[in-house]
């Protein structure tokens, strides 16, 4: 009788384990095991996204059909190589929705425009501020009349890291600041 080697009939059949298909071995680094166990774990988890939006004024009628289940991941985020999350601090940008404490996700490869909100260091200091350039002037507004706009210089030391793409607060956040 010969040893080793694949026996019919043997193991658990394909597609029958936790995914639900085949799987394939993947060699990973010890020191990202963690990462990528918890990036596949995550992965397949997604959240319910109702058919029926639901009414900021007067009540409407519900269906409770769940329209797809979605992965944040893949509503927040487009170029996961180029996203990052950074933590909003003060109320100059309350009247764009952005409040102290919000997390903020920004696109570093989207082009800084007018009209835009982005984060930028200016003279090694982090903002948050909507983007104003008029002929050949750049100026960083707030979005509160009580923070006065910041006009930049060819002295100071500017550059855009990245454009707000979402904001995420939490309801305790918006209680505080109103």
């Amino acid at each position: 009788m010969g040893r080793g080697g694949k026996r019919e009939g043997a193991g658990r059949p394909k597609g029958t384990g936790r995914f639900g298909e085949p799987t394939k071995p993947l060699r990973v680094p010890v020191s990202d095991f963690d990462k990528a166990k918890n990036f596949i774990q995550n992965r397949f988890f997604k959240l319910p996204l109702y058919f029926c939006s639901i009414a900021a004024g007067a009540p409407t009628d519900t269906d409770d059909k769940i329209e797809r289940k979605t992965d944040l991941n893949e509503l927040l985020v487009k170029k996961p190589e180029k996203t990052f999350l950074v933590k909003a601090s003060g109320l100059s940008m309350i009247n764009a929705g952005i409040l102290d404490g919000d997390l903020l996700v920004v696109d570093n490869s989207i082009e800084p425009k007018h009209g835009k909100i982005i984060i930028a260091a200016v003279n090694g200091q982090l903002t948050v501020k909507r983007l104003h350039i008029n002929k050949n002037k750049v100026r960083l507004i707030a979005e509160n009349d009580t923070f006065a706009p910041l006009e930049l210089s060819k002295e100071m030391n500017f550059k855009v890291l990245g454009t707000v793409i979402h904001v995420i607060h939490t309801l305790q956040a918006m209680i505080k600041c109103h």
